[in-house]
């Protein structure tokens, strides 16, 4: 079975043409090479997908020509304990990081201009 298919049979990318690209651009990799769109699949073969910023190495259970619900697209592999844990780490960074535009208030009200001015010296009217 082709990579691309696979990739979108699996539930990885929404289109094949997605799937694709990926391939192309160098975000998908079979046992750690770089491989075409064509390239056969076989089951066993462990496949690394970059999505965005996360990265998934999985291990190839199953192929499978037609696109199913997501459950029957999960039995067609399964993630290591290394993607696994990376994954659990960048949810926990996600969770601890605190989002710089909470901190942003809106524009000052009359009072907090009054305030700005006084304190930069200005003339309170």
């Amino acid at each position: 079975m082709r990579l691309d298919k696979w990739l979108w049979a699996a539930r990885f990318f929404k289109t094949r043409s997605l799937a694709q690209e990926a391939i192309e651009q160098g975000r998908a990799r079979v046992n750690d090479e770089r491989v075409k769109t064509a390239r056969l699949l076989r089951v066993g073969e462990r496949v690394t997908v970059r999505i965005e910023t996360q990265e998934r190495e999985v291990i190839v259970l199953g192929l499978s020509e037609q696109r199913g619900p997501a459950s029957v697209a999960q039995m067609l592999y399964q993630e290591t304990g290394k993607s696994i844990a990376a994954r659990e780490a960048a949810r926990e960074l996600r969770r601890l990081y605190a989002e710089p535009a909470h901190d942003i208030v809106g524009r000052p009200t009359k009072r907090d201009r009054r305030q700005l001015d006084r304190t930069r010296g200005g003339v309170d009217s």
